[in-house]
C-alpha cells in the first residue's frame, strides 16, 4: 500500500498544532513544510518571528529546550521539509524538534561534494533515530543526487515548479524523474511532493512513487478521513 503522508504549511504554532489535530489517529506520520522566506519567498513555523509572533517564539524555544515537544508528539510522527538555506549549518538545532525524517533540497545546500561529506559525517546515533531524505526540483536533472543516494533513505521528486506553496499545478514532468530514479536504483524509496491529488496519484503511483505527500487535496476536502483512504486505496 501506498504511504500517504499530509503536508502542513504552518502560517504560525496555532496553525500547525491545529492541522496536525485533524490527522492525529488517522496516520502515523506528517509532513511539516518550514520556509524561511530566503530559498523560497513564503514564510512558516517557526520563521514568522519576523511578523511578532511571540506565542510561536515561546513554543519554539521550549522545544528547542526540550521544556515541551511539538504538538501531539506522542501520538504521531513528523518529517520536516527543509525549504531553508540554512539546512546544513542548522542541522543540529533542526534535529532538536524530534523529527523521524528531515529532508534537505540539494538546491539549498550548496557544493554538492561538500554536502556529501556532510551527510556521511552525521553523527551514527542521529541516523540511527532519523531517515534523512533529498528533495530536488523539477528542472533539476536528477542525475546530480546519483553521488549522494549511498547516504540518504529516500528521495523526494517536487511534482511542482514553484515550491513553498499549497495548491499549485502539478508538472508531469516529475514522471520522467521517477523513471530515471526507479531505472538506476530500484530499491531506492522516492517521495513526489507538490501537485498530489487523486487524480495524479495514480500516475505517480504507476511511474514507481512510494510516497505521496498532500498538503491541500487532503485538508481542503470535506472528508479528511475519506480522502486519505481513497489515496491508499488507488
Amino acid at each position: 500500500m501506498i504511504e500517504i503522508v499530509p503536508a502542513i504549511l504552518p502560517k504560525n504554532y496555532e496553525d500547525l498544532k491545529d492541522k496536525i489535530a485533524f490527522v492525529r489517529g488517522i496516520v502515523p506520520i506528517v509532513q511539516i513544510d518550514i520556509c524561511d522566506g530566503i530559498f523560497v519567498s513564503s514564510k512558516t513555523w517557526p520563521f514568522d518571528f519576523a511578523f511578532g509572533n511571540t506565542s510561536t517564539e515561546e513554543h519554539f524555544n521550549k522545544i528547542l529546550n526540550e521544556k515541551e515537544g511539538m504538538p501531539f508528539w506522542e501520538d504521531i510522527d513528523f518529517e520536516l521539509d527543509l525549504m531553508v538555506s540554512d539546512a546544513v549549518k542548522n542541522f543540529d538545532i533542526y534535529t532538536k524538534l524530534g523529527a523521524k525524517r528531515i529532508i534537505f533540497h540539494i538546491e539549498s545546500v550548496g557544493n554538492l561534494k561538500e554536502f556529501g561529506d556532510f551527510l556521511e559525517g552525521i553523527d551514527i546515533y542521529i541516523r540511527e533515530l532519523m531517515e534523512i531524505g533529498v528533495a530536488i526540483n523539477i528542472e533539476t536533472p536528477v542525475e546530480g543526487i546519483f553521488p549522494l543516494i549511498s547516504n540518504i533513505d529516500f528521495v523526494q521528486c517536487m511534482g511542482i515548479n514553484k515550491i513553498g506553496f499549497q495548491g499549485q499545478e502539478f508538472d508531469k514532468k516529475v514522471l520522467d524523474n521517477i523513471k530515471i530514479l526507479k531505472e538506476k536504483f530500484p530499491d531506492l524509496v522516492i517521495s513526489v511532493d507538490g501537485g498530489v491529488n487523486i487524480e495524479t496519484a495514480s500516475l505517480l503511483i504507476k511511474a514507481g512513487a512510494d510516497r505521496l505527500v498532500a498538503g491541500s487535496s487532503i485538508f481542503n476536502s470535506e472528508d479528511i478521513m475519506e480522502t486519505i483512504e481513497e489515496f491508499k486505496n488507488l
